[in-house]
């Protein structure tokens, strides 16, 4: 995926004043190689394309620049995407990505794809954050890092996506009895 390689060695500049609960915003466009053999956008390039707006995110922050210096990067521990509409050849859209909140390990993040007023696409990832040495990072040490005037504790959860996080078990809780 050509947008994804052009995404990746061109990162956008930071928004002065973004925070970390504000949306970033990706524009994008259906090329034919994003498409399937029934001529709509391949499942696998959704996820694709949400690195791409979870890049810009990170971007709108200076992330890449105070996550570098600490030697921290970030991976997808898990999503999932619901589907509405097809997205088709030459459509234009958007991902609006945010962070819905965080727990002691895991941060939990939202990309809604829309094309015009149509919503296409969810996702929800739940994301780490690592070091080089392999160290896990916790989430409350990331959020200091990217977002100095965010709350010290997280929103609160949609309770659909706190359900998802339970029943996936991302941050490997210990079980209560």
């Amino acid at each position: 995926m050509l947008q994804l390689a052009w995404k990746t060695f061109r990162p956008r500049r930071p928004v002065p004043g973004r925070g970390l609960l504000d949306p970033s915003l990706t524009d994008m466009r259906v090329h034919p190689g994003d498409l399937d053999i029934l001529f709509h956008v391949n499942n696998g390039v959704y996820l694709q394309m949400a690195d791409i707006a979870r890049w810009n995110y990170m971007a709108d922050l200076d992330g890449f620049r105070r996550l570098g210096e600490r030697r921290w990067y970030p991976v997808v521990a898990a999503s999932t995407v619901k589907y509405k509409r097809s997205l088709q050849l030459w459509d234009r859209f958007r991902i609006t990505t945010r962070v819905l909140g965080w727990d002691e390990r895991v941060v939990y993040m939202e990309q809604v794809f829309a094309r015009g007023e149509d919503v296409c696409a969810t996702a929800w990832v739940a994301g780490r954050f690592l070091s080089r040495d392999g160290a896990r990072i916790p989430m409350p040490d990331v959020v200091a890092l990217l977002g100095p005037d965010a709350p010290p504790t997280s929103p609160q959860l949609p309770a659909d996506v706190a359900a998802w996080a339970r029943a996936l078990d991302v941050a490997h809780r210990e079980p209560t009895t």
